[in-house]
């Protein structure tokens, strides 16, 4: 399953810039630095952590 197959709802929801959105917020809230974060999985292609990521995910955005 490829990103393209996707619904476009899913696409927007799995965006890397709905992502940063939710990591100022996150970052808002809490304060804490994170981290967003390219993954493997199709289903979720970007993700949001507290931590630095290990392989296989690679760091795109640092918000501090």
């Amino acid at each position: 399953m490829t990103i393209s197959s996707l619904s476009a709802r899913r696409r927007h929801l799995t965006s890397f810039e709905k992502c940063y959105a939710v990591a100022c917020q996150l970052r808002d809230t809490t304060g804490a630095d994170q981290f967003v974060v390219r993954t493997d999985n199709p289903l979720q292609p970007f993700r949001v952590s507290r931590h630095q990521p290990t392989e296989p995910e690679t760091i795109l955005a640092l918000v501090a």
